[in-house]
């Protein structure tokens, strides 16, 4: 689940969204920028979606109880899933139509200096939350790409975050562009124009992230290397005959189940088959420390399958 460093990157995301969306409706009101009020919506949005997500690591953070018994490290990926759907429809959704209706009745701006002191501060703020969340984001990478490494990431405190943030950095150039040419070539059609953009980029956003924690809530399993991993430890021990593929699902960012079907030596006896569990168990959880609990599935001499829990 998230530590506390990836509190620090949804804390900070909370804190520059607020100020910024504040910044850009008084902007927005004093010029009548259409691109600026799709910005304070975006900004409005990000700030209640950094409380979701907080929201959702502190529920996921609680302990296992009789109901349940897995704990509840999966509510992370359904609030994830809300604010995924929050972009798509308030900020998306809200952008379109601001942008549309600028669009039916343009309004000229008529001294866009309030609107590059926002877009400045702004730019400023949200880079700051943004190196935040890529800091926390590297942390995982290895010698990994970005989009591999995103695409791998299963914790949406740190992805989540930094995509909202990228996009209010894209989001920014597009509302700077739009006021910048709209008001040079007193074009007001071009700041509606932005705010669809922004509306766009906002859409394509949220299908990442629904993409992303579908996957998650559903029942995502390990990569195909950490799969290779567990084979390769499994059969480096000595009282292992065979395995059949190892089957995992990912209750949280750091919480991950695993079961393993395995054949013993058929010469071992019972209490020989456990320490060679208790055995194996440690060496996957050396290497793989977020797998905290592995069920293994052994089968004895007589051939008789009994399920051992092998959690701690």
């Amino acid at each position: 689940m998230a530590g506390s460093s990836s509190k620090l990157v949804v804390y900070g995301a909370i804190g520059a969204n607020i100020a910024i969306a504040i910044s850009k409706f008084v902007a927005a009101f004093f010029t009548g920028s259409s691109a600026m009020l799709s910005e304070g919506i975006h900004s409005l949005v990000d700030s209640g979606n950094g409380l979701l997500i907080l929201y959702g690591v502190r529920q996921a953070e609680k302990p296992a109880d009789a109901h349940h018994p897995f704990g509840r490290s999966k509510e992370l990926y359904f609030w994830a899933l809300i604010v995924a759907v929050l972009v798509f429809s308030v900020g998306g959704g809200m952008s379109f139509y601001e942008g549309i209706e600028h669009l039916k009745h343009p309004a000229p701006i008529t001294d866009p200096t309030w609107n590059y002191w926002v877009l400045g501060l702004s730019m400023l703020f949200e880079g700051i939350s943004f190196f935040l969340a890529f800091r926390e984001f590297n942390k995982s990478r290895g010698g990994a790409g970005f989009w591999q490494t995103l695409n791998r990431s299963k914790d949406p405190s740190v992805f989540a975050i930094m995509m909202e943030d990228l996009a209010a950095l894209l989001g920014l150039v597009i509302a700077l562009l739009g006021v910048y040419f709209g008001h040079l070539l007193n074009n007001p059609y071009l700041d509606g124009a932005a705010s669809i953009c922004i509306g766009v980029l906002l859409v394509a956003v949220a299908i990442f992230l629904i993409y992303k924690t579908k996957g998650l809530l559903v029942g995502e399993g390990v990569d195909v290397e950490t799969l290779a991993s567990i084979d390769a430890i499994s059969r480096a021990e000595k009282a292992v005959e065979t395995i059949r593929t190892p089957l995992t699902s990912y209750l949280g960012p750091a919480d991950v189940v695993l079961a393993l079907d395995v054949q013993f030596r058929r010469d071992l006896t019972a209490g020989q088959v456990e320490e060679a569990i208790d055995r194996l168990q440690d060496a996957i959880r050396a290497k793989h420390p977020e797998f905290k609990r592995i069920f293994i599935e052994a089968k004895s001499l007589s051939q008789k399958q009994r399920q051992i829990d092998a959690s701690s």
